[in-house]
């Protein structure tokens, strides 16, 4: 019997801990060591980059991780795969190659590319944007790693390609084998977010004992694409049925997972506790990728600028309505968004309890105005409502992005491995390729019987992970009882949730059901605006959206309590 392939991560976005990479190389035995760096707003941040200097354009937190851990990594035999070449993957080759050679390692570095279509934007239809990246596959990995690459880094592969790769490489799986991809796929996305899977970002924390410093997660995938998610021994945070099933719910859509090697059925994912901090996800199904690639645009939207003002004590709403008056009267109300966050008490014991928070954002296409928005706020300081002042001292406004999805025929891009001998090879699309296949239908359990209820927080019952994907928000709840799921699958409608969370109440709202799971998701469309970068949201991101939920008052039946 094949021994498992195991595959651990050590970064889950550009800024994620600088010494996660020695942990996992000194914490316990892996074969390969994955870094996610890209997101969509780290796509505009390089972008950013490379216009200021044409060689950038990768993510350098990896380039000094791997100049302290690189002779370590050769000499634990574990190969490295990180999507940190960004918009430069070859500019990241030949960086490390330097980077090598002053510790005196000749290891063999192949890179991909192909994905970065600014280049061909014109021809595409995509208008002028600052960066144009296709959602790549797992295939110029396995191209690498079959050539003896030693390290890999890649541009834009989608998240889970960095563990679909080496898992499709070791096992020889044929690109028609679709379970086993959408089992590897399924491992990827838990890994992919690092700590998010051993408890991390987790509704339940308080019942774990040590949340402090979590650990990242390590992946054992079988041959048949099946894993077991753990992670090193003796390092913090936990890995259970439930932090696994809140990552797998995180940032997708419905039960069909749309990837460019593989569609993966998330709906047909078991899990099962296999062990102190090891979850077995067995049953997942794949069926053949859609013909088109998802290709992430970012454009150069403006200028943004902000300032929050404290209204403290009596008359919130009347000074509120007083500075927005005379701020609008100085630059305009144009691109103006107001947020007045009632954060006060009644008679409150510090003045900070008893103030509310206005938050004001300008966006512009003028960069003078976007600068002149502070000084006019400023201005106002002896002149508007008692108490006045601001959170932060004025700024000249930064630019801001707009991100935008637009789609592209998988031959009309040449998905490229480069060797660690300097050929190339190129991934061909697909064999088979099919429409995406429609929602599968699923049978809600029936109800509880009626009973007396208690009012108490949605938390209690429920546990939830949310966050972005571009404009729109995912809402993923889960329960942790089959009566709790029976509950939540007649009572978490979508009208239900737009009078729970108001500021959905005028959104398309989508429900995905996941028995197996225990769980519904939501996806929210439109709330974040045109992405993270751009977004006057409190919560650009979406990232407390579920805790925002869990929060709510909601008559619970007591069997549940």
């Amino acid at each position: 019997m094949t021994a498992p392939l195991r595959v651990g991560n050590a970064s889950g976005f550009y800024g994620d801990r600088f010494s996660a990479m020695r942990e996992m190389l000194e914490g316990g035995p892996l074969d390969v060591l994955t870094g996610d760096y890209l997101a969509e707003l780290t796509m505009l941040i390089l972008g950013r980059d490379r216009m200021r200097d044409p060689t950038r354009g990768y993510a350098r937190t990896f380039l000094r991780q791997m100049e302290e851990c690189l002779v370590l990594a050769r000499e634990r035999g574990v190969r490295i795969v990180a999507n940190a070449g960004g918009l430069n993957p070859a500019g990241l080759a030949s960086a490390l190659g330097e980077v090598a050679a002053g510790l005196g390692l000749n290891p063999r570095i192949a890179y991909v590319d192909g994905d970065d279509l600014r280049e061909r934007a014109t021809e595409l239809g995509f208008g002028s944007p600052l960066t144009a990246n296709a959602y790549l596959g797992c295939w110029g990995i396995v191209e690498c790693l079959r050539a003896g690459a030693d390290v890999v880094v890649t541009g834009r592969v989608t998240d889970a390609s960095l563990a679909v790769g080496p898992a499709a490489a070791h096992f020889g799986w044929a690109r028609d084998d679709w379970d086993a991809l959408a089992g590897a796929t399924a491992a990827g996305h838990v890994l992919e977010c690092g700590a998010q899977a051993t408890g991390g970002n987790f509704s339940f924390f308080t019942e774990l004992s040590d949340v402090d410093r979590p650990g990242f997660p390590v992946a054992e995938i079988s041959a048949d694409g099946s894993s077991v998610i753990t992670k090193h021994p003796g390092t913090g945070g936990a890995v259970t049925v439930d932090t696994v099933t809140a990552q797998l719910l995180y940032e997708i859509d419905g039960a069909h997972y749309a990837g460019p090697d593989v569609v993966t059925r998330f709906d047909t994912a078991v899990l099962t506790d296999d062990g102190a901090d090891r979850v077995r996800i067995i049953g997942v199904r794949g069926v053949p990728p859609p013909p088109d690639l998802k290709v992430c645009l970012n454009t150069l939207g403006g200028f943004r600028n902000a300032t929050t003002f404290v209204l403290c004590g009596l008359d919130i709403p009347a000074k509120a309505a007083l500075v927005r008056r005379q701020l609008e009267a100085a630059v305009g109300a144009d691109g103006l968004v107001w947020t007045l966050a009632r954060t006060d008490q009644p008679d409150a014991d510090t003045e900070e309890t008893a103030s509310a928070l206005l938050h004001a954002v300008v966006r512009t296409a003028d960069p003078a105005r976007a600068k002149a928005f502070s000084r006019a706020a400023i201005e106002l300081a002896l002149a508007s409502y008692p108490g006045f002042h601001v959170t932060a001292p004025p700024s000249d406004g930064t630019p801001f992005g707009v991100y935008s999805a637009a789609y592209v025929p998988q031959s009309a891009v040449e998905h490229r491995a480069v060797l660690p001998d300097g050929s190339s090879v190129v991934v061909p699309p697909p064999p088979e390729m099919a429409p995406i296949p429609p929602a599968p239908t699923t049978s809600r359990p029936g109800p509880l019987p009626k009973g007396s209820t208690r009012r108490v927080p949605l938390g209690q019952v429920v546990g939830a992970r949310s966050g972005d994907k571009g404009g729109s928000a995912n809402l993923g709840v889960w329960a942790r009882s089959d009566p709790a799921y029976r509950w939540i699958a007649h009572e978490l409608t979508t009208d239900r949730l737009r009078e729970l969370l108001p500021e959905t109440a005028t959104l398309p709202v989508e429900r995905h059901d996941f028995p197996h799971l225990r769980a519904v998701n939501f996806v929210v469309h439109d709330l974040l605006g045109d992405g993270v970068a751009s977004a006057t949201r409190f919560d650009p991101q979406a990232k407390a959206l579920g805790e925002w939920l869990r929060s709510r008052l909601v008559d619970v039946p007591e069997v549940l309590l």
